[in-house]
């Protein structure tokens, strides 16, 4: 798999926020015909090639003195090119080719028959190269079109999280494992609503377009529900109902959906889902849920309701949300991220440097390459930051299927 997309969300356009790939990939927002640095770099090196093996392939004529041997080997030349160059240029090499093998022919005293014959090779492996190049121009004119709609999706349904909501300041990366695709089954999204801010973080069992359609519908309801309903239970529930039309029997949805609906005070509803990170003055805590509850869309088969707990969230505390495609990770020695560890390595008071030191890490960690879906969203809660608007009821504690959580500090 190549190297995976990542999305770091700040107020800029998610397509100029984009690292580069690998060589079948120019940088989201600079054209293919227009190659900078390395990249740029290495172009020029490969269309080089194939006139390197055409003058080693003369030399070795020249000096071996074995007449018309080595001439079959400037095929290599228009073959190459097919993969590296457009039509044009396949049509150029193998010019050079004919021309080339028919002066070494006459210079070895190659018999009139034996030299035709190479000499037709060459010619019709040029034509076969330069109708493979057009076919890969076209296919990558395709690729990228498909590239453009997948950017267009994903900015759709994976809305750019701004630097600040509410009294959070914020950030996400993500990184999809289809790297053509750009897009998976992790989800996430953040809004503020007049019952304060809200998140939701979650992860599609499955990967491809079946996730990616669940991803798109989950956020489509949290976000209508978000708006209108005061009980982030409910928010959950509307969630629930509407994945038990349209899932298929074995698919579900993990989940932690989180609130903020007044100062000092978050709540959270965490669905089968990993435990967020807590960073507070003591160190970092993991918020594991006291009831644990199953993945959204088996409920029907647990008969288990989620559970709402709170979690005091002081001035200049942070949260991180994430995936398991982030703790799932894995070294060459088959060794899982610590992620706890590394957030304290890395902390800092920019929520976006901190995902981006993380990111930087956990590719190190795997050796350059994810192979899963990976999200992280972090909120931090600055010193002298406004209190959470809420326009809304909010529900009294107390009310409905409720969790305390433990005390911030406190081993779960």
């Amino acid at each position: 798999m190549h190297q995976a997309r990542i999305h770091h969300h700040d107020p800029r356009p998610r397509w100029q926020l984009t690292t580069p790939l690998s060589a079948l990939w120019a940088p989201v927002g600079r054209s293919a015909e227009q190659p900078s640095g390395t990249t740029g770099l290495r172009r020029r090196y490969t269309h080089g090639a194939p006139v390197l093996v055409i003058a080693v392939v003369a030399f070795l004529a020249l000096a071996g003195g074995t007449g018309m041997s080595w001439l079959p080997l400037l095929a290599v030349g228009p073959a190459l090119a097919a993969a590296t160059s457009g039509p044009w240029g396949v049509l150029r090499i193998g010019a050079l080719t004919v021309v080339l093998g028919a002066v070494l022919g006459v210079h070895g005293g190659a018999p009139g028959t034996e030299q035709a014959i190479v000499l037709s090779t060459l010619t019709a492996v040029t034509l076969a190269g330069a109708l493979a190049s057009a076919l890969r121009r076209r296919r990558e004119r395709v690729l990228a079109a498909v590239r453009s709609v997948a950017e267009a999706a994903q900015h759709a349904f994976l809305k750019p999280v701004p630097s600040t909501v509410g009294p959070f300041q914020t950030a996400v990366h993500y990184s999809a494992a289809a790297a053509e695709a750009r897009i998976g089954g992790d989800l996430y999204a953040l809004v503020s609503t007049p019952y304060g801010v809200r998140l939701i973080v979650g992860d599609v069992r499955g990967k491809g377009l079946p996730a990616v359609g669940v991803a798109a519908l989950v956020l489509g309801v949290f976000r209508e529900a978000a708006y209108d309903e005061p009980d982030l239970l409910d928010v959950v529930h509307r969630i629930e109902r509407s994945l038990a039309r349209n899932l298929g029997p074995d698919d579900f949805v993990t989940a932690v959906l989180a609130g903020y609906p007044e100062d000092g005070r978050m709540e959270l509803v965490n669905c089968g889902h990993a435990a967020p990170l807590l960073v507070h003055d003591s160190g970092i805590l993991p918020v594991e849920p006291v009831h644990p509850a199953p993945p959204l869309g088996l409920r029907s088969l647990s008969g288990e309701s989620p559970a709402l707990q709170h979690v005091a969230l002081a001035d200049g505390h942070q949260v991180l949300f994430y995936t398991d495609g982030v703790t799932e990770a894995r070294d060459h020695e088959r060794a899982f991220y610590p992620l706890g560890e590394r957030l304290a390595e890395h902390l800092s008071e920019e929520p976006s440097r901190t995902l981006a030191a993380l990111h930087e890490d956990l590719l190190a960690h795997v050796g350059g390459e994810l192979h899963d879906d990976a999200a992280m969203l972090l909120l931090r809660k600055p010193a002298g930051s406004a209190p959470a608007a809420s326009t809304g009821p909010v529900r009294p504690p107390g009310r409905g299927n409720r969790c305390a959580a433990p005390p911030v500090g406190a081993a779960e």
